[in-house]
Formats: structure tokens, sequence, C-alpha cells
């Protein structure tokens, strides 16, 4: 018995999944040509206003494309714990 050869929908779907890899790979490939961002410091004596404040332009910053989603991410919650940490401690 011979063997069936495969569906033209089959290759269709191999060629999308394909294409849809290659997309992928190409948006990975262009978020770590974007220029590393400068990483959040810590200011001593900095208000929780001020971590907002400092929370805000980091989405500024990632809205405009300016950092990748990776450092988004880590600065983001290196401010959001400072943000905690200070607001714990002004409420004593």
């Amino acid at each position: 018995m011979a063997t069936q050869r495969s569906t033209f929908g089959k290759r269709d779907r191999e060629m999308a999944k394909a294409a849809k890899a290659r997309a992928k790979r190409e948006r990975r490939d262009s978020r770590s040509d974007l220029e590393p961002a400068e990483p959040a410091e810590p200011i001593v004596g900095a208000s929780a206003a001020e971590l907002v404040e400092q929370l805000r332009d980091l989405h500024t910053a990632y809205d405009d494309g300016r950092i990748s989603f990776e450092d988004f991410d880590e600065q983001k919650s290196e401010l959001t714990d400072q943000i905690a940490i200070r607001m714990a401690s002004e409420s004593f």
C-alpha cells in the first residue's frame, strides 16, 4: 500500500506556523537591538511620591519603545518594592 502524501491544508498550516515562528524570531531580535536602559537607581531618601514619578517615567519609556519589556519588568519590580518599603516606613 502506498503512503498518502500530505494534503494542501496541512502544507498551508505548516507554512503558516513557520511564518509565525519567523515573525516571532524577528520581533525578538529587534528587541535585543534596543539600547540597554539605565537601571533604576534607588535614591536614598526618595519619598514614595518621587518613586511613583519614576515609575510613571518608566512606563512612558516602555510605551515609547525606548526600553525592552525585560528591562521594564525588572525596573518596575524594583520600583514597586521600593515604594512598598517606603510607604510602610512612612506609616510608622
